[in-house]
């Protein structure tokens, strides 16, 4: 359970973030349009990622066992430099911002969510190289841990998606990414934390 759930966390705290991918798929949710292939797409871009980053690391680790503890520390570093900038925001927080705009199609709405899915540099160093380097740590496990990190996406994709008017009145507000941020900061110290002293 510790693979999983802190495969969640690690995966719910990186995609929770004010961002153009999440603003985009707020405002679908609160005009209704092309919500389920939306959310769907965007989590199962989510789900691929995470498993090319697992498979893919593991590959490299297996021909170089060395790259474990390198990705186990500069893995720890990062974590440590991401709950401080959570801090930062927690300190002046933002907000989601729905924005506005007219109805789009389908195409074109899929289109929008994958551009800003695969165009996004932090989704390969956050997604890709950072969860599967945390989830190789694992060993036997990873794939526990990527089910937990894509389940994470689904559920967040789905409840902005399905539940875009009542979040909305929450993300709009920089109390709530106050409180948010400072939990997310709070969970990416305590992981940082588990892979410098776990023993995997």
């Amino acid at each position: 359970m510790i693979s999983a759930t802190t495969g969640f966390l690690t995966g719910l705290s990186l995609i929770v973030a004010i961002g153009a991918q999440n603003a985009f798929v707020l405002r679908q949710g609160l005009r209704k349009e092309h919500i389920f292939a939306i959310v769907l797409f965007a989590s199962i871009s989510d789900a691929l990622l995470i498993i090319v980053g697992i498979a893919g690391l593991g590959a490299v680790i297996q021909g170089y066992p060395l790259a474990l503890e390198v990705i186990r520390y500069v893995g720890a570093a990062y974590l440590a430099w991401f709950g401080i900038s959570a801090l930062r925001r927690a300190l002046k927080p933002g907000a989601l911002e729905a924005g506005s705009g007219s109805g789009i199609t389908l195409g074109k709405a899929i289109a929008t969510v994958a551009a800003l899915t695969y165009l996004n540099p932090h989704v390969y160093l956050d997604t890709v190289i950072l969860v599967g380097g945390i989830g190789n740590q694992f060993g036997d496990e990873r794939w526990l841990f990527a089910f937990g990190a894509a389940t994470a996406s689904f559920v967040w994709f789905f409840s902005l998606g399905y539940f875009a008017k009542l979040l909305s009145r929450f993300v709009s507000s920089p109390k709530f990414w106050r409180v948010l941020d400072g939990f997310i900061a709070v969970v990416m110290f305590s992981i940082a934390l588990l892979l410098l002293t776990y023993e995997f």
